[in-house]
C-alpha cells in the first residue's frame, strides 16, 4: 500500500474515532492527553524510550515517559498556535518493559563501573563490564533506529520521548539517512560533545559528538549552552562551519545591552538548513521548571522562548522533520516536572504536525 493510501486510511480512522470525542471533556484514563487515537490513525507518534544507563549525576529520567503520559491528562487541548490541533491524530506508543529492564540492569553495571574507577581499580579488570554496557547502549541505538524507521516508512511523524539524552541517536540517524543536509537545533544547558564520556561510547554527554559523525547532518545549532569543558570547545573548533553555538551567557549579556530575543532568534534561524530536527534537553529551560532533571544548571529559558524560536523556524519556510524531548525526571514529591514536560511536548507535537501539513 502506498503512502497516499495509508494517509487516507488514517484520516478515515481518525474521523471514526473522533465522532463522539469532546475536546473540552475529561481526559480518558491511560490515553495520552485523553485523545481517542491509536497507532492506525496517528499522524504524530510519541515514541517513549525509558533508558538512562549513562546518566552521570541524578537518575530518574527513565521514568519520565510514563510520568508524562499520566500528567498529560491535566493538559487542556486548545493550542493558540495550532487551532484544532487535537484533530491531528496524536498517539503515544506503549513503553517497552523489555528496554526499561535493560536500562535498569545496565545502569547498575554503570554505577558499579564508575565506583570501581573512583576506587582506582585497574581499567583492564573492568573492561568486560564496560564492554557489556557499551554493547547494550549500541543495541538500544539500533532498536530506536528500527522502531522510528517503521513509523517514518508509514508516513508518520515521530516525537521521541526520553529517557536520557542518549536516546535519540538512532532516530537522528534514521532521519539523516532520509534527509541528507538536515540540521539539528539543540536546546540544552550542555554541548554534549564529549567523546565517550566516562568511557561510555553512547553517553548522554556524547549525543551530539556521535550525531555529527553522520555526513547527512550539515549543521548543528546549539542554544542555551552554559556548562561545558575545554574538550567540547576543541570539538566545536574541529566542526568549523558545521556548528553554531549560542551560549546562554552571550545571549543574556547582549540582552542586557538592548538586544531582543526576536533579533537573536532571527540569527539562529538563519544558521539552519531547510530541514530541521529539534533536539530538546529539558535542562535547557530555567531549572525552576525542571528541578529534578539529571543535570540542572542555573540560567536557561522559559517555555515560550523556545516555542517562539520553533515557530520562527517554521515561519521562515523551513520544515520541522522530527523532534525529541529528554531528561524529564519526575520528582519524589508531586509531578511538577512531568506537568511541565507534558505541556511542552503537546505544543511541540502540534508544531511538528503543522509544519508538515497534518492539521
Amino acid at each position: 500500500m502506498n503512502l497516499q493510501d495509508l494517509k487516507a486510511q488514517r484520516a478515515a480512522k481518525r474521523a471514526e474515532q473522533a465522532t463522539d470525542f469532546d475536546p473540552n471533556g475529561l481526559a480518558a484514563p491511560g490515553q495520552v492527553y485523553g485523545l481517542p487515537y491509536d497507532e492506525r490513525s496517528a499522524e504524530v507518534v510519541i515514541f517513549p524510550v525509558p533508558w538512562e544507563v549513562t546518566v552521570s549525576y541524578a537518575a530518574g529520567t527513565a521514568a519520565g515517559p510514563e510520568a508524562m503520559r499520566e500528567a498529560s491528562a491535566q493538559v487542556d487541548l486548545y493550542d493558540p498556535s495550532v487551532p484544532n490541533a487535537w484533530k491531528m491524530g496524536l498517539w503515544m506508543a506503549p513503553s517497552s518493559e523489555k528496554w526499561a529492564y535493560k536500562s535498569e540492569r545496565n545502569r547498575e553495571r554503570a554505577e558499579a563501573y564508575l565506583e570501581a574507577l573512583a576506587e582506582g581499580l585497574p581499567t583492564a579488570r573492568l573492561a568486560k563490564s564496560l564492554e557489556k554496557i557499551n554493547a547494550a547502549c549500541d543495541a538500544m541505538v539500533d532498536w530506536v533506529y528500527a522502531q522510528t524507521s517503521h513509523y517514518l516508512d508509514q508516513g508518520q511523524l515521530v516525537a521521541l520521548l526520553g529517557g536520557d539524552h542518549s536516546t535519540p541517536l538512532g532516530y537522528i540517524r534514521a532521519l539523516a539517512d532520509r534527509y541528507p543536509g538536515m540540521g539539528i537545533l539543540q536546546i540544552d544547558a550542555h554541548m554534549d560533545l564529549r567523546k565517550a564520556y566516562e568511557d561510555f561510547t553512547y553517553s548522554h554527554a556524547s549525543i551530539m559528538y556521535n550525531a555529527m559523525k553522520h555526513e547527512g547532518i550539515s549543521k548543528l545549532v546549539q542554544v542555551g549552552i552554559r556548562d561545558y569543558c575545554e574538550e567540547e570547545l576543541e570539538v566545536m573548533a574541529d566542526l568549523g562551519e558545521r556548528i553554531s553555538v549560542y551560549f546562554d551567557r552571550d545571549l543574556k549579556q547582549a540582552q542586557f545591552q538592548g538586544a531582543t530575543w526576536a533579533q537573536q532568534v532571527e540569527a539562529m534561524v538563519a544558521d539552519l538548513p531547510q530541514q530541521v530536527y529539534l533536539s530538546f534537553d529539558i535542562d535547557g529551560l530555567d531549572p525552576k521548571l525542571c528541578p529534578h532533571s539529571g543535570t540542572p544548571v542555573a540560567g536557561g529559558f522559559e517555555v515560550e522562548h523556545i516555542l517562539f524560536l520553533v515557530e520562527r523556524v517554521m515561519a521562515s519556510g523551513r520544515s520541522l522533520i522530527g523532534l525529541d524531548l529528554n531528561e524529564v525526571a519526575p520528582g519524589p514529591e508531586g509531578d511538577w516536572d512531568a506537568n511541565v514536560g507534558s505541556r511542552l511536548l503537546y505544543r511541540l507535537c502540534n508544531l511538528l504536525g503543522a509544519s508538515n501539513g497534518r492539521i
